[in-house]
């Protein structure tokens, strides 16, 4: 494999598969480990120079991701295929590069995405799991999954998603246009959640399978969805998922 390097930067499109159990989620931090931290590490190592990768979006601490997108820019004679290789050989287990291509400079794996699509998993029995536990919420009372679409139908369309917004965590504006929004039996009497958008606020998704889930508890009607997305008001909502249920599957561009 050759380092040698070329005068002009050329670009780069990843797609990324990991386990964010042990992880403080996407972003780079400067003492616990991140995703884009050990990419951006094997990277430097193999271009013999600084790299910035630019995710999709962040994930968040011991979230997951089937499909997550970033891209770099690097002076560099390596191919997409000895990239892939070199960067799967060189990261840790739990990462995995699953696609490396060559793509022009206009390309940007944040601001170019036309949406994102969620999965979030429900282990629901009375039984723990020994297997596969840091990729399932587990809930033993059993969910009506029928009360849960219908409360999902609420949040299809264009709407400002304020109330399901981690406090703190100030945008622009909280209006995103989610397309789908729907629970499907999993195997394993598991239930999955799958949610796409254009854009996500801060624990967006884990907001509303919290809220989801109380509903499927007949805690609130299916109707309350609609409220607390009205109210705007994040305390109208429920307690916040845990992290370990959440997977990006895609990011379309």
């Amino acid at each position: 494999m050759t380092t040698a390097a070329t005068d002009t930067a050329r670009h780069f499109k990843l797609i990324i598969e990991y386990d964010g159990t042990d992880y403080c989620g996407w972003q780079r931090q400067k003492s616990d480990p991140s995703i884009q931290g050990a990419i951006e590490d094997v990277l430097a190592r193999m271009t013999r120079t600084a790299v910035t990768l630019h995710g999709s979006g962040r994930t968040d601490a011991g979230v997951h991701a089937l499909g997550q997108c970033a891209h770099f820019s690097a002076v560099t004679r390596l191919s997409s295929e000895e990239l892939l290789k070199g960067m799967n050989s060189l990261l840790p287990d739990a990462i995995a590069i699953q696609a490396c291509e060559e793509v022009g400079s206009d390309f940007h794996a944040r601001f170019k995405v036309r949406h994102k699509t969620y999965h979030y998993r429900i282990l629901n029995r009375p039984q723990k799991a020994a297997i596969g536990r840091q990729y399932a919420w587990h809930i033993r009372r059993p969910l009506d999954r029928e009360a849960m679409n219908a409360g999902s139908t609420h949040l299809v369309g264009r709407h400002d998603f304020k109330a399901f917004e981690a406090t703190g965590s100030p945008r622009p504006h909280t209006v995103r246009h989610v397309m789908t929004a729907r629970w499907e039996r999993g195997a394993g009497q598991h239930l999955v959640f799958e949610i796409r958008a254009d854009g996500f606020l801060k624990f967006m998704v884990r907001n509303i399978v919290g809220t989801l889930v109380s509903v499927g508890l007949g805690k609130i009607e299916p109707d309350a969805v609609r409220t607390i997305l009205a109210s705007g008001d994040r305390r109208q909502a429920a307690a916040t998922a845990p992290p370990h249920g959440l997977f990006l599957m895609q990011v379309t561009y």
